[in-house]
């Protein structure tokens, strides 16, 4: 069964075009990653799919059931924590819990065993008595997560969920991630603006602008810069970086650390290779390496968006999250 089509979808807020003709499905017990600058809007798909918003054109399904024809049924398989999630802080963390059970109409004698099991899974049991207001950032987006998963739903929709926190937080939360598909058969379409988060999903789709630029495994979506991508690692770095893109072939150059990501078109890296390192020198730069890699997502988003920025370049239309 497919977990999530969505088909066609327009939204727009008076002359914003936050979601333009977009569509996407994921399949069960799939990770996928919506992915998009801010402003791309990727809040706002995720709302047209939770029913939050009615889009004005275009339809959503959820497990089968059409959102604008079955809601109720469609909305019961789905557990969304959005991307400003506010927890009740003068509620402790059992109470929370309690509180958006009730909101699925989960009875005492499911909600309770259903409690102590999520909250032993996100690692929040020894904090069940803890106010919702003292708890940590990281904890905090823990508790929203068992709150999206008390109703036990078989699709999760997580909106930016580890925005504002810090590293290894975000490393717990996706390990969390793998598991809820693994352990408990959920299908999870998660937005981020992180190239390493979208890298752990099994399907990603870029948007800019409301639109699906491009989507596929993320293998598949690197493909689309085989053999384009050279590192170059020397010194000074910074100026290396405006060097380099002086070569006519060189597409950009972006900085990865202590070394350079540089894109060439189509067909010209041994070239670039062959030939760059010597103007650079002839600059009094020094070249350590240059060489072909394979290309990141993050390499290749920024190609997506520069495109997309090139192709509308002067047409004044926006987006909206």
């Amino acid at each position: 069964m497919t977990a999530i089509v969505a088909e066609n979808l327009y939204k727009s807020f008076e002359d914003v075009h936050a979601v333009n003709g977009l569509s996407l499905t994921v399949q069960e017990g799939e990770i996928y990653g919506l992915v998009g600058p801010d402003g791309a809007g990727k809040t706002t798909t995720m709302r047209l799919i939770c029913g939050g918003f009615n889009p004005d054109k275009g339809s959503v399904s959820i497990r089968g059931y059409d959102l604008a024809h079955h809601a109720e049924q469609a909305r019961s398989q789905i557990g969304y924590l959005a991307q400003r999630f506010s927890l009740y802080g003068d509620l402790t963390v059992t109470e929370n819990l309690h509180f958006f059970a009730q909101m699925h109409g989960l009875k005492a004698s499911e909600w309770k065993p259903r409690a102590q099991e999520i909250l032993q899974f996100v690692g929040l049991a020894e904090f069940a008595d803890r106010m919702a207001d003292q708890l940590s950032g990281g904890m905090k987006q823990k508790l929203g997560l068992a709150t999206a998963l008390v109703h036990r739903p078989k699709v999760l929709l997580l909106d930016e969920p580890t925005g504002g926190v810090d590293p290894v937080t975000r490393q717990d939360f996706w390990q969390l991630i793998i598991r809820i598909v693994s352990q408990e058969g959920v299908s999870v379409l998660v937005s981020t603006p992180y190239m390493d988060e979208a890298a752990r999903c099994t399907h990603v789709g870029f948007i800019e602008r409301g639109k699906m630029i491009v989507e596929g495994t993320p293998g598949q979506v690197t493909t689309r810069l085989s053999g384009r991508m050279l590192e170059l690692v020397g010194e000074p770095l910074d100026e290396l970086r405006h060097a380099a893109k002086t070569d006519a072939d060189v597409e950009d150059v972006q900085v990865f650390g202590d070394r350079l990501h540089l894109r060439v078109k189509v067909g010209t890296a041994d070239r670039v290779i062959a030939e760059l390192p010597a103007l650079l020198q002839a600059k009094g730069l020094k070249v350590n390496r240059i060489r072909p890699i394979v290309a990141t997502l993050e390499d290749v988003f920024i190609e997506l968006v520069e495109e997309v920025d090139h192709s509308r370049e002067g047409n004044g239309h926006g987006t909206q999250g």
